[in-house]
C-alpha cells in the first residue's frame, strides 16, 4: 500500500442545488425570442441533426445518452443528472461525440493504399468508421492487411523483448479513458521495466498540477461545483468554458442569478462569456444570460505580470488577508520584497491591462467575500505556465480564498479522462496516487506489485518524440491520440514518427499519424469506446468525483477490445512466467478494488457499480479550514516574477484557440459562437488598419517555424495580439519551446502577418 497524503474526511453529501429557477430580466440578452439574428449557437437544431446523424443507431444512442456517464468534458454528467443541480443536462459536445460511439466499421479494404486516405481531413477519416480489426502495415507496402490479435501481440512483444525497456514509449490519450484502463496499463509499463508512459494531461494541465502541489499539497481543484454557485466571484484567466466547457455555462448562468460577478482575463473579448444562452433553462434559452461583468484583456503572456500589480494594489489599499497570510501561509514577504522592485504601473505596462481595468477588478476581488478562480489552456500552454498557475495560487492566498465555501481554485479540465490518467500513474513523472518517483515509494508500490519499478523518471510526451527523433525509441505504443495534430509543428512530429521502428495505434478510429509511413511496421488495433467495456468503469470530474458508467447493451465493433485487456495480454506474451502479477481475471471491478488499496484517496471506488454511483475524493472541497497538504501544513506562496519580451518591429503576438470542437475533433467550420472560420486570424482593427488590410483580407500568417494561409477577422482582440485555432496554427509553433517544468509545449508564436499577393 503506497502512503498518500489523507484528504479531509469527507462530509455529508448534500442535496442538489435547487436555487430559485424563477426569470431575472436584468440577465436576459433581450427581449428577442431565442436570441433570433444573433449570432449564438442554436441548440435546438444541433439536437434535431444528432438525432439524425444517429438515426440507424437511435436506441443505442438513447442508452449511451440516458444510462452513461459523459465522455466529453471532465465536467462530469450521468445520464441526463449531475450531482449538482436538479434538471436536466445535455450539450453539444456530448451530442457531437456520440457520431464517435455509434458509428458503424470501416471496411477494411479502404485501408489497402493510404495515398488515398491522406487526401482526408481528420473528420472524414473519423467518418469512415470504426477500427474493426487488427490491421499491419510494412515499410515498403502500400497500405495495412488485416491480420489475427496473436500475430499482432505477437510482433509488439517481439519487438518490445528485443528493445529493451529503455527504448520503448507508450502514450495514452484522455478521449473517454476510463481510471480502470489507466492504471492497469501503467502497471503493465512498469512491469516491462519502464517509466516511459504518459498521458495527454501533459500537454494541458501539467502545470496546474505541480504548481497546486507546491502552493497547497494537492494537484487539483480544491472546489466543487457547488461552490463555483455559491461564490460572490468567479474569475477566469484563459478560459473559454462556452466552447470547451459548455455545462459550466449552467453554473455560471445560476452564479449570475445569485448575485454573483464574473471577470475574464483574456486578451480576447470572447462572445460566449459575454451572454450566452443555456439550453436547459427555460429562461436563459430564450431571452439568453450576461454574464461577464468585467474584463481585463491582457496581452498574451501577461497574466503574471497582471497578477503582480494587482497583488500591489491589494496590499495598497489595505486588502489582503492578513490574518491568513501570516497564520496559514509562508512565502509571502519574500514575493512582497520581489515584486515591490516596480511599480504597480511599470507591471501594468508588461501585462498589456490598463489601470482602468485593474482598478475595476481590484475593486471586485477586494469587496468579495469569496472568489473562485479558474483558468485553462491559455494559462497552462506556455513556456512559463507553471509559473502562470503559481500566480494564480498566489492571488488566491493574497485574499485566503481556499478551503472555505465558494473559494478555491479550479484549472477546469477538458477531457473526461485528463484529471484520474494521472492520478493512476499513467504518468511519466507520478506514480499512482500522483507520488513522485522516488525510491521511497517505488519500493512501496513494487513491494505490492512483486516486481521492481525504477526510481526515476520515465519520459514525458515531448521528450518520447524527441528521443524517436533521436532514433532511441524502437517501440512508440500510443492508445489514442493523434500527434499529428496536438502536438506543434505536424511536419516535424510526422518525421519523428517515420523513424520509429515498430508504431502501435490502438484506437477506436483512424487518424492522420496512422498514416505515416513505417520505420519498419505500423501496428493498427481496434479499442472498444468506454460503453462498451465489460464491467464498466470510472472517471475523474474536475471537482475530483469518481462517477461510475456502465456497459451500455448495443451492437459491438469486429474485433474491437479493450485497451486494458489487450496490455495484460501482451505482458503474457512477453513474460508468461511473470504475467500473473499483471492480470485482473476479475476483470474492472478488481482493478477497482486494487486502486482502492495502492490509491487511499480512492477509497470507495470499489463500492461503485451503477450508473451513476459516485464518490468525491477530498469531499467536498480540499483545505477545508485552511489546513494544507504541504510538508509544515502551510500554503506557499510561489516567487514568481513576469519576463520582459520585446516584439520586433510588425510581429504580433499569436496564441491557439478552440472553435467547435472537442480538443483536435472539429466538429464544424464555423463557430457559432463568434462566427469565425477554422482558417480565420483573429485581429485588433488597429492592427489591420496598420498594415493596410480589410475585414476579411486573404493574407499569410509567418512564424520562425513555418506560415499558414488565413483570412483576417477583426475582432475585440488586445492589439499586438492575434489567434487562431488550433491545430491548424500548428505549423507555426515550435515544438522545442516549452514549460520547463511541466514540459507542456508553449502553443505561442511570434507572427507576422502578410497579404496573399
Amino acid at each position: 500500500m503506497i502512503e498518500t497524503p489523507t484528504p479531509n474526511a469527507a462530509r455529508p453529501e448534500r442535496k442538489r442545488y435547487s436555487g430559485s429557477w424563477l426569470p431575472k430580466p436584468s440577465l436576459f440578452v433581450g427581449w428577442r425570442p431565442y436570441g433570433i439574428g444573433l449570432q449564438k449557437p442554436n441548440h435546438l437544431i444541433e439536437m434535431a441533426r444528432t438525432v439524425w446523424e444517429n438515426r440507424g443507431n437511435l436506441l443505442y444512442a438513447w442508452r449511451i445518452l440516458s444510462k452513461g456517464v459523459c465522455d466529453g468534458c471532465a465536467l462530469g454528467v450521468a445520464g441526463f443528472k449531475d450531482w449538482t443541480i436538479d434538471g436536466v443536462h445535455l450539450c453539444t459536445t456530448r451530442l457531437n461525440l456520440l457520431q464517435v460511439n455509434t458509428a458503424r466499421a470501416l471496411d477494411p479494404e479502404r485501408l489497402a493504399d493510404v495515398s488515398a486516405l491522406r487526401t482526408l481531413s481528420s473528420t472524414e477519416l473519423r467518418a469512415l468508421g470504426r477500427l474493426p480489426y487488427p490491421m499491419l502495415r510494412m515499410r515498403g507496402e502500400r497500405g495495412f492487411k488485416r491480420i489475427s490479435w496473436q500475430r499482432a501481440l505477437q510482433i509488439a512483444g517481439s519487438q518490445i523483448k528485443a528493445s529493451g525497456p529503455r527504448r520503448i514509449s507508450f502514450f495514452l490519450t484522455a478521449r473517454g479513458i476510463m481510471n480502470e484502463t489507466y492504471y492497469a496499463i501503467q502497471k503493465v509499463v512498469r512491469f516491462l521495466g519502464t517509466n516511459d508512459i504518459d498521458n495527454a494531461a501533459r500537454i494541458c494541465h501539467a502545470p496546474s498540477t505541480g504548481a497546486l502541489k507546491h502552493g497547497i499539497g494537492y494537484g487539483a481543484t480544491t472546489v466543487s461545483y457547488r461552490d463555483v454557485i455559491e461564490s460572490d466571484l468567479i474569475i477566469l484567466f484563459g478560459s473559454n468554458v462556452a466552447n470547451a466547457q459548455p455545462v459550466f455555462m449552467k453554473y455560471l448562468h445560476l452564479a449570475k442569478k445569485r448575485g454573483a460577478k464574473i471577470v475574464v482575463v483574456n486578451p480576447y473579448r470572447e462572445p460566449g462569456l459575454e451572454r450566452y444562452w443555456v439550453p436547459s433553462n427555460a429562461d436563459s434559452l430564450l431571452f439568453g444570460t450576461k454574464m461577464a461583468d468585467a474584463w481585463v484583456q491582457v496581452a498574451q503572456g501577461g497574466d503574471i505580470a497582471f497578477i503582480s500589480a494587482v497583488l500591489l494594489r491589494l496590499d495598497e489599499i489595505g486588502a489582503l488577508d492578513r490574518a491568513f497570510i501570516d497564520a496559514k501561509s509562508a512565502g509571502w514577504s519574500e514575493l512582497r520584497a520581489a515584486i515591490g522592485k516596480r511599480s504597480v504601473d511599470e507591471f501594468l505596462a508588461i501585462s498589456g491591462a490598463s489601470r482602468a481595468e485593474m482598478e475595476r477588478f481590484v475593486e471586485l476581488y477586494a469587496a468579495a467575500p469569496s472568489a473562485v478562480l479558474v483558468w485553462s489552456m491559455g494559462i497552462t500552454q506556455q513556456a512559463c505556465g507553471s509559473e502562470n498557475v503559481a500566480a494564480i495560487v498566489n492571488l488566491a492566498l493574497a485574499r485566503g480564498n481556499i478551503g472555505r465555501p465558494g473559494a478555491g481554485l479550479m484549472p477546469i479540465r477538458g477531457h473526461s479522462g485528463v484529471q484520474g490518467g494521472a492520478e493512476m500513474g499513467a504518468y511519466a513523472t507520478a506514480l499512482p496516487g500522483g507520488l513522485p518517483i522516488e525510491s521511497r515509494y517505488t519500493e512501496s508500490l513494487a513491494a505490492h506489485y512483486g516486481f521492481p519499478i525504477e526510481a526515476r523518471a520515465g519520459r514525458s510526451a515531448p521528450q518520447q518524440l524527441d528521443a524517436a527523433g533521436r532514433g532511441e525509441i524502437d517501440v512508440l505504443w500510443s492508445v489514442g491520440g493523434n500527434f499529428m495534430e496536438t502536438m506543434p509543428d505536424p511536419d516535424e512530429i510526422a518525421r519523428i514518427l517515420a523513424k520509429v521502428p515498430l508504431r502501435v495505434h490502438q484506437d477506436i478510429v483512424l487518424s492522420s499519424q496512422m498514416l505515416v509511413d513505417p520505420g519498419e511496421a505500423v501496428l493498427l488495433l481496434p479499442a472498444t469506446t468506454r460503453y462498451e467495456v465489460p464491467g464498466g468503469g470510472t472517471e475523474t470530474t474536475t471537482e475530483r468525483r469518481v462517477a461510475f458508467s456502465p456497459e451500455i447493451p448495443g451492437p459491438r465493433i469486429g474485433e474491437a477490445r479493450p485497451e486494458w485487456e489487450v496490455f495484460t495480454e501482451l505482458a503474457t506474451t512477453i513474460d508468461p512466467a511473470r504475467a500473473n502479477l499483471v492480470q485482473f481475471p476479475g476483470g474492472t471491478k478488481q482493478i477497482r478494488q486494487e486502486i482502492a488499496t495502492v490509491v487511499p484517496s480512492y477509497a470507495g471506488i470499489e463500492t461503485l457499480e451503477k450508473s451513476g454511483d459516485a464518490i468525491q475524493w477530498g469531499g467536498e472541497r480540499l483545505c477545508e479550514g485552511q489546513t494544507f497538504a504541504t510538508p509544515d501544513g502551510r500554503a506557499h506562496f510561489a516567487t514568481v516574477l513576469p519576463l520582459e519580451v520585446t516584439l520586433p518591429e510588425g510581429a504580433l503576438n499569436l496564441s491557439t484557440r478552440r472553435g467547435k470542437q472537442f480538443n483536435s475533433m472539429v466538429w464544424k467550420a464555423k463557430d457559432p459562437l463568434n462566427g469565425a472560420m477554422r482558417d480565420d486570424v483573429l485581429i485588433a482593427a488597429s492592427d489591420a488598419a496598420a498594415r493596410g488590410l480589410a475585414d476579411g483580407a486573404a493574407v499569410i500568417v509567418r512564424s520562425a517555424t513555418g506560415e499558414v494561409r488565413a483570412h483576417l477577422r477583426v475582432a475585440p482582440i488586445r492589439a499586438g495580439n492575434v489567434q487562431m485555432h488550433f491545430p491548424e496554427a500548428n505549423p507555426l509553433i515550435d515544438g522545442t519551446r516549452r514549460d520547463p517544468i511541466s514540459h507542456v509545449p508553449d502553443y505561442n508564436a511570434i507572427v507576422e502577418i502578410l497579404p496573399v499577393t
